[in-house]
């Protein structure tokens, strides 16, 4: 078996201090991957957040963060619960409704990358992850795109509700909020050879299991993990660690996963990503 070759970053966002804190009153948690980064903010009313970046990006609203976006000649309002993936190019984020803003950037967001909590657990690049590669472009061309999560059901008959959205470099799951707990007896450990996930907990709590692969040589060997969170909070997986996921306590759980580049397994389930049709997949020729 292949060797786990970096630590898991667990980044526990409710003890921990920002990245960054702006005279605006706004404060920034960012955690890197491999591919992506992830900046959860604290913003209050008013602030405003621009970007110029040369690439496709997400923003995530919970329920209650309200927003006006622009990029181009679009604008766009939202009362919270909702997905953006803004298109490369200059955006405006004005916050109408003080609250937690999610914005996932692939690796090509450098600035960030170097103010990620964890930036020196990649300063070798993390060579056991497949780089980005862009999917094709979408259709009708780049621009702003909304996705109302109030009124989006999940096509998952698994009782974890997944609701799967791709862009051209990054690919966002958001579960459902779950008001039950998950079944200890029916967890599902499993790894990836090549890519890195991302766990987001937003609400609730929760127990990360990880479990690193043995190699013939011990010293390398790292114990067994099971971390407890409560939210938000990151969870980075490395590439070929076993993992599953565990919410606990009571009350509702919120988790998100995050991945770069998109997964081909969930985009070759017909009907699984609920925007495939304005995302194509890259040819198989």
């Amino acid at each position: 078996m292949n060797e786990a070759l970096r630590p898991a970053t667990h980044a526990r966002h409710y003890t921990e201090p920002p990245q960054r804190t702006e005279p605006d009153g706004s404060r920034h948690w960012i955690t890197r991957a491999a591919n992506f980064v992830t900046v959860v903010s604290q913003a209050p009313s008013g602030v405003v957040l621009e970007r110029d970046n040369p690439d496709e990006w997400m923003l995530l609203l919970p329920p209650g963060t309200q927003v006006t976006v622009e990029a181009g000649d679009e604008t766009i309002d939202s009362k919270g619960e909702s997905l953006f993936i803004i298109p490369p190019g200059e955006s405006r984020i004005t916050v109408r409704k003080a609250g937690t803003l999610v914005r996932v950037f692939s690796s090509k967001a450098a600035d960030l990358l170097k103010a990620a909590t964890n930036a020196a657990t990649y300063a070798d690049g993390a060579p056991e992850v497949k780089p980005i590669t862009p999917w094709p472009d979408p259709v009708g061309g780049f621009r702003l795109r909304h996705y109302d999560l109030s009124k989006i059901e999940s096509p998952d008959p698994h009782p974890l509700k997944m609701r799967v959205f791709r862009s051209t470099n990054l690919m966002i799951n958001i579960f459902k909020p779950w008001t039950t707990r998950r079944d200890e007896r029916k967890l599902s450990p499993h790894s990836h050879e090549d890519f890195e996930q991302m766990s987001l907990a937003l609400q609730g709590s929760f127990v990360h299991h990880l479990r690193y692969p043995w190699t013939p040589d011990k010293t390398h060997w790292r114990a067994d993990e099971h971390e407890r969170y409560e939210s938000p909070s990151v969870l980075v997986i490395p590439a070929r660690v076993i993992h599953t996921t565990q919410d606990i306590g009571e009350g509702t759980t919120w988790l998100i996963d995050i991945f770069a580049p998109p997964r081909m397994d969930f985009s070759s389930k017909p009907g699984f990503v609920l925007n495939a049709a304005e995302y194509p997949v890259p040819s198989r020729n």
